[in-house]
């Protein structure tokens, strides 16, 4: 029992049995003396005041001696005591300062722990450094395959027998983000439709071979976009855990719809095409069966058949070709890309190439069909002998599209023999391809004419262009995975739930004021733990409109103005928005109840009830530090030696950035005081009831 008792109220108890043997052996003794004095002496009243005297002054005196060593020892040995924790499990590097003040009267220990400290901080630098050389090969290994697999023009997905994704790549943030952003632990079934996903998963999982994949169609909960995938199951666990799978998607709504377009076009030219035909057949049967010349009116009703005829083949065949340059993907290519590319064609082949100035465009073709065309059509003009030098100009026209021109100084090239050289292969690195399919592919024509200024060219229009803007900032598509989640399974009792299987969604809010009844929230920011280690790509961050001015003294402590949230969302959305990035995940919070007030209070208005479990860093720092500790985000991160950038503090992502970093480092400090799941936790931050009240009153 006493081994449970803290250091401090053992030694409270110590000197109060002190006291009280002290009083009884005062007691005793008077007795003692009355007893040997005889039987008819009784103590005298200067006896009896002397003694209580005496009593008191020894209760004094113990009180005195334990308030000096509870001050000075005991209250001293527990700040160095959690000075030691924090730097030994929260890997704290700075030295012992005031701690070690605190135990300056305990002798040697304090210079000791010093010491201790800073060859604790030695040991782990060198050992840092140690690993850090091993592993450089590694990370790079790392680098690369990230940056690979983040390219790669496909979504990728790794999720375990519950759906739950445990690595995404950037293309699978464009394909799923329709609704909420992916992220780690998230289910895959709450963006994409179920049926598909469970039915291919158990029929590879009941066949048992890795080798199997399966290819599948599925569609987005949100936003009806058709997915193309292939699904393989992963090798089963020795350990019973079932398999996760690998995913990939593709979206082929496009190219669906691209299809239909082209059979419902199909189905429209047998249509249009057989009637007139029908017509025409009836027609010349009746001239067979006559014998002779037709009569005026059957003439003209052969020749409207045969033009109606005629119109729609024409019409129909133009709408084929613009629906083929549709299905083939064109990318968005710089003028100055093809230039350039075109210039170093034609200078290996001895020829030379001057670029017309002109706006910077953007045009949308592809590249590669582009450049080999109109160098196979200059060599050309050469071995033919009407020019070695050329220019080449890319002029805007009215509308989306532009007019390329490959112009040369020499003898004109006739129509005739252009397009007989259009459907010729264009040479031994295009395969078969020609100029003619190439043509067909951008859904366009090309022809030759004569310029006012006497020059000649080949001039093609080009469909969709624009005038480039200034290069935006590449993307940074991270790529974003946790393999240890495969071997770990949920938990549906949280308190039973050990902390590192648990995920957290750490928060703060910014406000109009201090009072939870009538104030309003202006800014909401939460990150997300995950298996121990905060994801800085999973990162909630909104601006609130308050639906009410922001005193300027609110402002001067977090900087949010009226023009700053005038297009924000209100409380419901932005709630709405930060529920579901929650979804599943205890909350944590520094001052949790005031947090949480907030948005308890519209919960109506958001749709949603905020009943998640919630930890608050006031509680676990009095638990880690004790009681008698300053508490504040300040004096917890100075103590476990977290930075706060002063341009982040009093904003919402910067303290919750503080505030996780915190959590983060107590985690394996409370793990030492052998609280390892939550519930351990919420039995202990229960008995500091006096400094927060407890938000976990539901919880199991």
């Amino acid at each position: 029992m006493i081994d449970r008792l803290g250091l401090r109220t053992r030694i409270g108890l110590f000197f109060a049995f002190l006291a009280l043997g002290a009083g009884a052996a005062i007691g005793g003794a008077l007795w003692f003396a009355a007893g040997r004095a005889g039987p008819d002496t009784a103590l005298t009243p200067v006896m009896i005041q002397g003694g209580l005297m005496a009593g008191f002054a020894v209760v004094g005196l113990t009180v005195w001696v334990w308030y000096l060593f509870d001050a000075h020892v005991a209250r001293a040995i527990d700040r160095l005591a959690a000075g030691l924790q924090a730097r030994s499990q929260a890997a704290v590097e700075t030295d012992l300062g005031q701690e070690a003040e605190a135990a300056r009267y305990l002798g040697k220990l304090a210079p000791a722990a010093q010491d201790m400290t800073r060859a604790l901080v030695q040991t782990r630098n060198a050992l840092a450094e140690a690993v850090a050389r091993e592993t450089t090969r590694l990370a790079a290994e790392k680098s690369r395959l990230e940056t690979l697999l983040a390219d790669v023009p496909v979504a990728v997905l790794l999720c375990t027998a519950d759906h739950d994704m445990v690595f995404y790549n950037g293309q699978a943030v464009d394909i799923l983000s329709a609704g909420t952003a992916p992220g780690l632990r998230r289910n895959l079934l709450d963006y994409l439709r179920e049926g598909p996903i469970l039915h291919a998963y158990q029929r590879l999982s009941d066949a048992g071979d890795p080798d199997t994949a399966s290819d599948l169609i599925c569609a987005t909960a949100e936003g009806g976009h058709v997915l193309a995938g292939r699904m393989r199951v992963l090798r089963r666990r020795e350990d019973g855990v079932p398999p996760g799978y690998v995913l990939t998607l593709r979206d082929v709504t496009h190219d669906i719809a691209a299809h239909a377009s082209r059979d419902a076009l199909l189905a429209e030219v047998f249509d249009r095409v057989r009637r007139p035909a029908a017509n025409l057949q009836t027609v010349i049967g009746v001239m067979g069966d006559g014998g002779g010349d037709l009569p005026p009116d059957m003439a003209a009703a052969m020749r409207d058949e045969v033009q109606a005829l005629t119109r729609a083949i024409t019409e129909l065949g133009a709408r084929h070709d613009a629906v083929q340059a549709d299905w083939r993907p064109l990318a968005q290519t710089r003028a100055t890309d093809l230039a350039d590319s075109l210039s170093a064609r034609l200078a290996a082949a001895g020829l030379s190439l001057q670029v017309a100035p002109g706006p910077e465009l953007i045009v949308q073709v592809d590249g590669f069909e582009i450049v080999a065309f109109l160098g196979w059509l200059g060599t050309t003009l050469a071995e033919t002998g009407h020019a070695r030098d050329f220019s080449l100009s890319l002029t805007e026209e009215d509308g989306p599209g532009a007019l390329l021109r490959l112009a040369w100084d020499g003898p004109a090239l006739p129509v005739g023999r252009f397009d007989d050289w259009l459907g010729q292969p264009m040479g031994p690195d295009t395969g078969n391809l020609t100029a003619h399919a190439v043509l067909k592919t951008h859904g366009t024509e090309a022809w030759p004419e004569t310029l006012p200024d006497g020059t000649h060219a080949v001039t093609m229009p080009i469909r969709n262009a624009r005038r480039a803007g200034r290069r935006p900032p590449p993307i940074s598509r991270k790529v974003v995975y946790d393999f240890d989640l495969l071997s770990k399974a949920r938990n549906a009792a949280v308190a039973d739930t050990r902390l590192e299987d648990l995920t957290y969604v750490v928060f703060d809010t910014e406000t109009t004021g201090l009072s939870s009844d009538t104030d309003e929230i202006v800014q909401i920011a939460g990150v997300r733990i995950v298996n121990g280690r905060r994801l800085e790509t999973e990162i909630f961050d909104t601006l609130v409109d308050p639906g009410r001015p922001i005193p300027p003294s609110s402002t001067d402590v977090h900087g949010i103005t009226d023009a700053m949230v005038k297009d924000a969302p209100d409380i419901a959305k932005a709630g709405n928005r930060f529920h579901r990035f929650a979804q599943g995940a205890v909350l944590v919070a520094h001052n949790a109840p005031f947090d949480m007030a907030f948005l308890r209070r519209h919960e109506a208005g958001i749709g949603a009830r905020f009943d998640h479990p919630v930890l608050d860093t006031v509680l676990l720092s009095a638990v880690v530090f004790g009681q008698l500790e300053e508490h504040s985000l300040d004096a917890l991160s100075t103590r476990l030696g977290i930075t706060i950038p002063d341009e982040a503090r009093h904003t919402a992502l910067g303290d919750t950035v503080a505030t996780a970093d915190a959590f983060l480092k107590m985690l394996p400090m409370l793990r030492a005081r052998g609280l390892t799941t939550f519930g351990d936790v919420l039995t202990e931050v229960r008995r500091h009831g006096r400094l927060l009240r407890d938000l976990n009153t539901d919880q199991p």
